[in-house]
């Protein structure tokens, strides 16, 4: 086939996942609770259909069979999490068996099979005894995931050569402490600024520890980066922009990249008594920080304009009492999750990485569309999912764009292999390339899964 839209040699194919979204096994071969496993003892109304991470999709049992899908479907690449809980339970002390062995028989099945591991050191899943001792309000937790991250890199950096310290680390922050859609379930700006500094600060522990233990390799981050767009060039919506991209794009990309925070962020936090507590030598091991390799999520971009009213003085400090959310009017929407899809964004974040961030080698470790009730689109056994072929096009048109100006991108993972648990959602929205029945956990490749074999067999598409 004639290929338009072809990709520099060796390009990243695959997909992305984590632990607790796929694994199951929850309380099987040794694994600690985490918080996701409690929330959903303590509130399993607040799952969809009252599904809980329990059994997922059984990737702890039938890994060798879902990693030769991969091979089948074209991936030479494939990001998961390591379960800190399974891995070291409670998350302090002693490493379990159980857990090495299995995260050893996947990175070896991978690698038979010709694709190359991304780890994942932490997606979402704090062990519930840290959170019990404040999560990462602690900087005891800090100290417990270094052990944790030099603990993998000795078990697994002979094979894997390409690390991520967390996965959108702001997404605990949002969830878990200024907007209550994870545990802890706080609503408290200042105890979420603490939780994003220690994260950045436990970010930097790990790529030093990395980079001491001497793994040949790759070590990095990966960022759910939204493009703030104001809605005119209004001097108030465009401020309104630029104070959003500081809360949740700047606020991590920063100090990942640039090993310091933008100093605007600062002073606006020092203004409103929202700065976190720093110790001496917090501004060196951020420096240390710096990442090799960035992952970059992209699912939506975000629209902001000026304010319509002056916040409630009495109400709990928010990032939105320097912005409203404004609806473009005519935008493309993903009606099951109420996402924009605005596949530009994704041309623009690269764009500015090149610009402002040094064009940091990067690879877009996430991007996909969810949508309900797929059995509709079933015909003669396949899920007809154009829809996801089209988004997903869209957004390798853009790349391909910024690959030809000369950003420094090497990858495309898409989100995500298999339909999988997501948090909350449970398996309200599916995103995979490849179906799975929940009752019989039976896997079955969507009409995607072929399109996506030829992409990465011709490294590209017409």
């Amino acid at each position: 086939m004639s290929v338009k839209y072809r990709f520099p040699e060796g390009f990243w194919w695959g997909s992305a996942t984590s632990a607790a979204q796929i694994e199951g096994a929850a309380a099987e071969g040794g694994k600690g609770k985490t918080i996701w496993d409690h929330w959903y003892e303590i509130e399993p109304h607040r799952f969809y259909d009252n599904v809980g991470p329990g059994t997922a999709s059984d990737f702890y049992h039938r890994y060798r069979e879902d990693i030769r899908l991969m091979k089948e479907i074209g991936h030479n690449s494939f990001r998961f999490s390591i379960s800190w809980a399974r891995l070291i339970p409670g998350g302090w002390g002693d490493v379990n068996p159980a857990a090495v062995r299995f995260y050893n028989d996947v990175i070896d099945e991978l690698l038979a099979c010709g694709i190359e591991p991304f780890v994942t050191l932490f997606h979402f899943d704090m062990p519930l005894e840290l959170q019990q001792e404040g999560g990462w309000e602690s900087r005891k937790v800090v100290d417990a995931y270094e052990t944790y991250a030099r603990t993998a890199f000795r078990l697994f950096g002979d094979r894997v050569k390409k690390w991520f310290t967390f996965n959108e680390p702001i997404v605990p922050v949002e969830g878990g402490y200024l907007y209550d859609f994870h545990y802890p379930n706080i609503v408290d700006f200042k105890r979420a600024a603490r939780v994003a500094y220690h994260t950045m600060l436990a970010h930097a522990r790990a790529v030093r520890a990395f980079r001491q233990e001497g793994i040949r390799g790759k070590v990095g981050i990966i960022l759910n980066l939204t493009p703030s767009y104001p809605r005119s060039s209004h001097p108030a919506d465009l401020k309104a922009s630029r104070i959003a991209d500081l809360f949740f794009n700047r606020s991590f990309l920063d100090p990942a990249v640039l090993g310091e925070y933008p100093r605007e962020l600062i002073d606006l936090l020092r203004e409103y008594g929202q700065l976190p507590e720093v110790l001496e030598g917090d501004g060196e091991l951020l420096k240390e920080g710096k990442v090799d390799l960035l992952g970059i999520n992209y699912y939506q971009p975000r629209r902001v304009k000026a304010k319509e009213h002056l916040p409630n003085p009495h109400a709990p400090f928010m990032p939105e009492w320097f912005f409203d959310p404004y609806e473009m009017p005519g935008r493309k929407m993903n009606p099951y999750r109420g996402w924009e899809i605005y596949e530009k964004g994704l041309y623009d974040i690269l764009i500015n990485l090149k610009e402002n961030y040094g064009n940091i080698e990067s690879y877009v470790s996430e991007n996909g569309m969810g949508v309900r009730d797929e059995e509709r689109f079933l015909k003669d056994g396949v899920i007809q999912d154009d829809y996801r072929i089209q988004f997903i096009r869209g957004h390798l048109i853009w790349l391909h764009r910024a690959v030809e100006e000369g950003c420094n991108v090497k990858g495309y993972h898409l989100w995500t292999f298999m339909d999988n648990w997501s948090w909350m959602n449970a398996y309200k929205n599916r995103y995979g390339l490849v179906s799975v029945d929940l009752k019989t956990q039976k896997r079955t490749p969507k009409k995607s899964a072929g399109w996506f074999r030829k992409l990465a067999q011709n490294n590209g598409f017409d």
